[in-house]
């Protein structure tokens, strides 16, 4: 079942304080704690889908268990999913998403992967009532995003990076304000890319990179729309069945020097 996105990439938070927040080592834990758990929850859903917790034949299970390796997932937790693969009585898992509007005319998506709609629904819409946000309709959100893949190249020369990458495809490479590169690619060409700059040795940072939502058009808010849209977006990230939070709010470019 290809609809499953086997994403290893750490939560993102489209706003001002997104570095800093990342920065900070509670949140760099939480963020590390956060994709564990969303790679546990994969691995159990390919192992079913796959009809068994072995990659030998199952080809989905095997592509997750090597993006877990590269996200240094301990060996115990993916014991653990696997046992839990293998078991008649674990429910299977789906993927929602939910769009909903922020702060300030902010569009933001939420996805999740659970194995209980009804209370991924109820927790998702909970969060957004409690938080003054409004549950949108579907496909009135989801339509300001286009899917991309987002490859974090942590250092490297410009000149290296920007020839690989374009040569294998991608549409566009970044320099960084803190260092380092992202490179954007279609999504079906992701997998070929990072490997093309893996080759070259080029170092990939495999928590941040990924298919993403990336939004169309940023919209600018005030301070206090964008400390209520970052309060939101860190609520929705707390629930266990949310995976990934993406909205359109515009970056603070003064975190930069911080």
């Amino acid at each position: 079942n290809s609809s499953l996105g086997f994403r290893t990439f750490a939560p993102i938070l489209m706003g001002r304080r997104a570095a800093k927040i990342a920065g900070r080592k509670g949140k760099q834990d939480a963020a590390r704690s956060k994709i564990y758990g969303k790679i546990g929850k994969q691995i159990v859903a390919a192992a079913k889908l796959g009809g068994g917790n072995s990659p030998d034949g199952n080809p989905q299970l095997a592509e997750v268990l090597r993006k877990a390796k590269d996200a240094n997932v301990p060996k115990d937790l993916i014991e653990r999913n696997l046992k839990k693969g293998g078991d008649a009585d674990q429910a299977n898992f789906s993927e929602n998403t939910y769009e909903a509007y922020g702060f300030g005319g902010v569009g933001v998506v939420i996805e999740c992967l659970t194995d209980n709609n009804n209370r991924s629904y109820s927790d998702v819409r909970e969060v957004i009532n409690k938080t003054g946000a409004k549950l949108a309709e579907s496909g009135s959100v989801l339509f300001q995003f286009e899917k991309k893949g987002w490859i974090y190249v942590t250092e490297g020369d410009e000149d290296k990076v920007f020839e690989i990458a374009i040569d294998s495809g991608a549409e566009d490479v970044e320099a960084l304000p803190k260092g380092g590169f992202k490179v954007v690619t279609e999504p079906s060409l992701f997998g070929e890319v990072r490997d093309a700059l893996v080759v070259n040795e080029l170092e990939i940072d495999n928590e941040q990179s990924g298919l993403a939502l990336a939004p169309m058009n940023i919209i600018e808010t005030n301070d206090e729309d964008y400390e209520n849209n970052i309060l939101l977006f860190e609520r929705l990230l707390a629930l266990d069945d949310v995976d990934e939070v993406f909205s359109n709010q515009a970056e603070d470019e003064d975190d930069d020097d911080e």
